[in-house]
């Protein structure tokens, strides 16, 4: 049908053509010798104006066969309007014209149909957004200042938290993310608030940069289901390490679960998997204001250098990471909109740790470890606990050097979720963290004695604006091999959260 509609068409052009041309000509020929001007003239113009309505007919037969429609009983023929007297007919057979209430089709007006709208430029489908973390730490009671040799009351997780300071910004993040097609997308977190130490006998200088993340994501198939990540990126081990910042409720991640990577962050390659139905659960507890990981996939498996964030690689073996977890919808049990999450995360490594003489220790050690998690989300009361067993690096006094040592240590967290109060969505919690082993990330990967209980909340004034508050009562080894014991007191913090 459509060759026969084209076949159609085409001969109707090559009759409009053959008219022109011809038509004038043949009026010229038919007029009598004898006739006048004006007679002649007025012939011509009659033709003309047939000429013009073929051409008329021809474009509505274009437009017809360019739009999308089902397939129309033959039409009867239509013959042209006809002439004046003594002027030649000219016959042509197609599709009625269209109504005469439509409005005429004009080339022009195809034109503009056809014409798809430009794609963006890859530029202006990223978008900038960002967040920023100021804190006011105090130690309240306890080890603030200790003699040399003595470990004073320290955390791995911000430097800001000794007796001198006051108010600090923690984090200050720009992100820049977006698609630069169907399938890659970028992603780039630059933090502004990072510290340098010993540029004056010592001085911390705060206010540096420091690249975060800078990674591109590759999605072979259209669902996205199945995604692999190029770049510098989280480390696929531990849930709350995989969790962001501004979505903890935590001021700092816990020492066992982070020392595992600290910074989160190194340079390699993973590939994530996430099934259709386990990301709708996620995108719902999301929709329900749940602290959730992020989507790092329900399976994950990656490759790095291994010797951490934005440190240049040590040896020419590779970092092997592997992370599976798993909700559960719990409606079938009674407990509608409960939801429990399970997993595991796997570690194999060599790393080269930092010695205190200067660059890294000449030998590779054993960096291996294996990680349980499981959280119930709060509907409205939850509970949160990890916990990871291995191998470290650790400094050992006795023997003055840097050793292969078992570690093991995770923290359990109650929390609560109220959604409507006063002062917002709250969210109360309470988190017992232990560890015991060796601090890769520090000079000499000294030996961390970790026990601290920490009681805190979070309220959202506002949808851009988050205040949490802790109280902590901490036993705590510093990172340092120099300094023994454990240090004890009591810290008070408070953080304020802006997103934008």
């Amino acid at each position: 049908m459509r060759a026969a509609s084209a076949s159609t068409s085409l001969s109707l052009t090559l009759a409009v053509l053959m008219a022109g041309t011809s038509l004038p000509a043949a009026a010229q020929q038919a007029a009598p010798a004898t006739g006048t001007q004006p007679d002649q003239a007025q012939t011509i113009a009659d033709l003309q104006r047939q000429i013009d309505e073929l051409k008329a007919i021809v474009s509505a037969l274009q437009a017809q066969q360019t739009a999308p429609s089902a397939p129309a009983p033959s039409p009867a023929p239509v013959a042209a309007p006809a002439p004046a007297p003594g002027a030649p007919v000219v016959a042509v057979t197609g599709p009625a014209p269209a109504p005469a209430a439509d409005a005429p089709i004009t080339t022009p007006m195809l034109a503009a149909a056809s014409a798809k709208p430009k794609p963006k430029a890859w530029y202006e489908k990223l978008r900038l957004r960002g967040y920023t973390q100021m804190r006011f730490n105090q130690i309240v009671s306890g080890d603030a200042n200790a003699p040399a040799g003595i470990s004073r009351l320290r955390t791995i997780g911000d430097g800001d938290v000794r007796p001198d300071n006051n108010f600090s910004f923690r984090r200050m993040r720009l992100i820049l993310q977006g698609d630069l097609n169907d399938h890659v997308s970028l992603y780039f977190q630059p933090d502004f608030a990072a510290a340098v130490s010993n540029q004056s006998a010592g001085e911390r200088r705060e206010g540096s940069v420091s690249l975060r993340d800078m990674y591109a994501d590759v999605f072979p198939f259209d669902d996205k289901t199945f995604r692999i990540r190029l770049g510098q990126s989280k480390v696929p081990y531990g849930w709350e390490n995989m969790q962001s910042s501004s979505n903890r409720l935590a001021l700092d991640r816990t020492d066992a679960i982070n020392s595992a990577a600290a910074g989160e962050r190194d340079l390699g390659i993973v590939a994530y998997y996430t099934p259709t139905h386990v990301q709708k659960i996620w995108d719902r507890l999301s929709a329900d204001g749940q602290k959730l990981f992020g989507n790092y996939g329900a399976f994950g498996f990656g490759a790095f250098n291994g010797q951490g964030l934005n440190r240049t690689e040590g040896n020419d073996g590779v970092m092997l990471v592997g992370l599976a977890t798993w909700p559960f919808e719990l409606d079938g049990l009674g407990l509608d909109g409960q939801v429990f999450e399970i997993g595991g995360s796997v570690m194999y490594n060599r790393i080269r740790p930092e010695v205190r003489t200067g660059g890294l220790s000449a030998a590779s050690f054993k960096d291996e470890r294996v990680n349980l998690h499981a959280i119930l989300y709060p509907q409205p009361i939850g509970v949160q606990a990890e916990w990871n067993w291995g191998t470290g690096p650790e400094f050992v006094p006795a023997s003055g050097r840097i050793e292969e040592r078992p570690l093991d240590g995770g923290y359990v967290q109650l929390m609560g979720k109220i959604d409507k109060s006063p002062i917002g969505p709250f969210y109360p919690f309470a988190r017992w963290q232990y560890y015991r082993g060796g601090f890769k990330a520090a000079i000499n990967a000294p030996r961390l004695e970790t026990e601290e209980l920490e009681l805190g909340f979070e309220f959202q004034l506002d949808s851009a604006l988050e205040i949490t508050t802790t109280y902590g009562f901490a036993k705590r080894k510093e990172a340092d091999e120099r300094r023994f014991g454990q240090a004890e007191g009591q810290i008070l913090r408070v953080q304020a959260q802006w997103n934008y």
